[in-house]
């Protein structure tokens, strides 16, 4: 096992991660940038570098500094947390050049998987069902773009194959809009992720986003940890996470469970990580893999009792995974409400000092914050400043259990999005379950309408 690990990562990740490392007794190292220095995990930290200024691109994007503060603390191990250089592939590369362990997959599994045509690929080859599309990259000739989609059938959707968080997409009902859109997007894609590779597939019209949980060793031992709903989102951004999902038959989920664990095996997968998919009438639908720890990752914990983040660091230590899938029973509901410093309903930062802070407690209930009484929130990152974890017997129960912690959670100084997640509390749709991925996002539609 590791004797010391740095953290390359900041926020409620960077947090999780040394209590992971805490309990299991090895020593972390914080790489952080000037803008967090005052950050909880930082004075946690057995050491502590700064390696730049707030910009991401002078900081937690500077892999040459990241890779010399594991340098000169004699680190062993690099754990990227998510987003950043977590899904870098050249990172990955670099630090295993340069003598440490990343915890994550191999950098050709990052590639592989990074990439929406090559991963959509392998998947079929491993027998997961993909939504039906071009197959791979659309041809520069015009009329067989068009040809394409005429026997894929509209609507479809234009996605860039190096696309994320939901940017480099376009949907298209019509014909004539077809060229024009291939066209925009390949621009966009170009100069939002430097590849102007694009695909197609046919555009779901309400399908709900469920997520199957990995974890895969380099002895090519493979099992799931069940599935997650994450439709509640807005503009792509998942807001709300659920374990397991309600309402889609216990079969097509062991099925498709499966399917993932046998697609790991194929790629010599490595590590914790999450299919992807859309679910429509009975079917699922690959769309991508994350080839990371999530952001959603605590409801899966809370119905398995398995700690990712260790067997995390143990798969990257090279240990066999201690679980096989009859070890893997699901007991019970848990919700997950990402807590943003942001105007609930507008959706604009606040970035500032949080003069009171009150955290929700009692039973079946966790939060995953590294924000505390006096903490400024700086305006350079992202404006997630935790997430509040409910868990009941029932979703009944874990509803209840959101309900009261958010009543009990108090942020006073910035504005955060908590009245926006009491209200889907007792939103009768979201209590009934199985809404689409559109469904949050008409709903704040038709609220804004209303108001003006």
């Amino acid at each position: 096992m590791f004797g010391k690990i740095l953290i390359a990562n900041r926020g409620e990740i960077a947090l999780r991660i040394q209590r992971a490392c805490k309990e299991m007794g090895i020593k972390t190292v914080i790489a952080h940038s000037l803008a967090d220095t005052d950050a909880k995990y930082v004075r946690l930290a057995d050491e502590s570098v700064c390696i730049g200024p707030a910009p991401v691109h002078q900081s937690y994007l500077n892999m040459p500094a990241l890779i010399s503060a594991a340098e000169v603390t004699d680190a062993e191990a690099i754990h990227p947390g998510y987003g950043f250089l977590s899904e870098n592939a050249d990172f990955a590369e670099r630090v295993e050049s340069s003598g440490f362990v990343f915890i994550g997959p191999r950098p050709e599994t990052i590639r592989l998987m990074g990439d929406k045509v090559s991963a959509k690929k392998a998947m079929i080859e491993a027998g997961v069902p993909c939504v039906p599309g071009s197959g791979g990259a659309l041809p520069d000739d015009p009329s067989e773009i068009i040809k394409i989609a005429r026997q894929v059938g509209y609507p479809v959707i234009i996605k860039a194959s190096g696309g994320g968080g939901g940017r480099g997409m376009k949907v298209v009902h019509t014909e004539a809009a077809l060229i024009n859109a291939v066209q925009t997007t390949k621009q966009e894609a170009k100069a939002a992720f430097g590849n102007d590779t694009v695909y197609l597939e046919k555009f779901l019209e309400n399908p709900r986003h469920i997520e199957i949980q990995v974890l895969a060793d380099s002895f090519r031992n493979a099992i799931w940890l069940g599935e997650r709903d994450c439709s509640m989102q807005r503009r792509n951004q998942k807001v709300i996470e659920e374990a397991p999902a309600i309402g889609i038959p216990r079969r097509l989920v062991e099925k498709i469970g499966e399917r993932c664990a046998e697609g790991c095996r194929k790629i010599g997968y490595r590590g914790a990580g999450t299919f992807e998919f859309l679910y429509e009438n009975g079917e699922f639908y690959f769309i991508e893999m994350n080839t990371r720890i999530q952001v959603e990752h605590p409801v899966t914990e809370l119905i398995t009792g398995v700690d990712l983040v260790q067997e995390q660091i143990r798969i990257a230590a090279g240990e066999k995974l201690r679980y096989r899938q009859r070890d893997i029973q699901i007991k019970g509901h848990a919700i997950e409400c990402r807590i943003n410093a942001e105007d609930p309903f507008k959706f604009i930062p606040s970035p500032g000092r949080i003069t009171t802070l009150h955290q929700a407690g009692g039973p079946g209930i966790r939060v995953d914050s590294h924000v505390y009484p006096g903490y400024f929130v700086p305006p350079y990152y992202d404006s997630m400043i935790g997430k509040l974890i409910a868990y009941g017997d029932t979703r009944e129960q874990a509803i209840a259990r959101m309900r009261t912690a958010l009543s009990e959670t108090v942020i006073e100084g910035i504005t955060t999005n908590l009245p926006l997640h009491k209200e889907m509390m007792i939103d009768q749709k979201y209590m009934q379950g199985g809404t689409s991925i559109h469904y949050l996002e008409e709903k704040l539609s038709h609220r804004a309408s209303v108001q003006s």
